[in-house]
């Protein structure tokens, strides 16, 4: 085991990232100036596509994490068909769920009921289809609906905080279905649609455009909620949730729904809106 990975296993999580919560939203201006200007010059981050391109000009860390894009900055996909990308970041993988399992990397896999929290909700995903997307802190950190649907319910999944940094997917056994998470199931007209949030090392933090701050609080417990008769609506390509720093979004649906695009593979650069796949139900 490396050093980097044993870390992973004794940091206080919880603790930092508690932490890292409190300094992104400190408003003292040459602190938050730093650290904004730290960030856009390591991870080279382009603000001209942001709506305030001006990066010192956000009132925290946190708000310039989450600044929103310019009108037009990210298109939906115009076939009707597209089931749509729905963040920006990197493929981690994409693929069949097989035999009840989701690919992780190289030796490394999950189950569809560790990351739901839920055995009857996996199942409505038996031979179905997965995306794992990756967001770096150079990305655009909101996630938008791949397929108009319904909120039928969530549950926010007690768990570790590991980091979702790709060398972390290599290295960390289960990652995905171990980490701090919101599961959110979404009804649609081709059926169940789920997407999971993913919280990490220092960037757990979920919001959703429903319900506000989700994580933190961090949890003991599975929380669920029913949403259902809520009339919650979510459009394709809608802006669904939003992390406060980044992590990873998963995207399930059942088998015979719909073709992943081609060329999805490990490590390649996405945009919000392209082609995830085409509906074919």
């Amino acid at each position: 085991m490396s050093p980097a990975v044993f870390l992973q296993y004794v940091l206080p999580h919880r603790l930092l990232t508690h932490l890292a919560n409190a300094v992104a939203r400190v408003r003292w201006q040459p602190f938050k100036n730093w650290l904004i200007a730290l960030v856009v010059r390591k991870f080279d981050v382009n603000m001209a596509e942001a709506e305030q391109p001006d990066a010192l000009a956000y009132a925290s860390f946190n708000a310039f994490f989450t600044r929103a894009l310019n009108p037009g900055a990210r298109v939906a996909d115009p076939d009707p068909k597209s089931l749509l990308m729905p963040a920006d970041g990197k493929i981690s993988q994409a693929g069949r769920v097989e035999a009840g399992n989701l690919f992780q990397a190289k030796g490394h896999s999950f189950s569809a009921t560790e990351l739901l929290g839920d055995e009857t909700a996996a199942a409505l995903f038996a031979d179905g289809s997965f995306a794992t997307i990756y967001l770096s802190p150079r990305d655009y950190h909101r996630v938008h609906m791949p397929w108009t649907g319904t909120l039928r319910e969530t549950l926010h999944v007690p768990g570790r905080l590991f980091t979702v940094a790709p060398w972390g997917v290599r290295e960390i056994p289960r990652l995905f279905a171990r980490n701090e998470r919101l599961v959110c199931h979404f009804d649609t007209d081709f059926g169940p649609l789920c997407l999971v949030m993913v919280g990490a090392l220092l960037v757990s933090g979920v919001e959703t455009v429903w319900g506000g701050e989700e994580i933190p609080p961090y949890g003991s417990r599975i929380v669920r909620k029913d949403y259902r008769g809520k009339n919650i609506r979510l459009e394709r390509f809608a802006e669904m949730a939003r992390f406060n720093y980044g992590s990873t979004v998963i995207v399930l649906w059942p088998k015979g729904v719909a073709t992943l695009a081609p060329g999805l593979t490990s490590e390649r650069p996405v945009q919000l809106g392209q082609r995830l796949g085409t509906i074919s139900a």
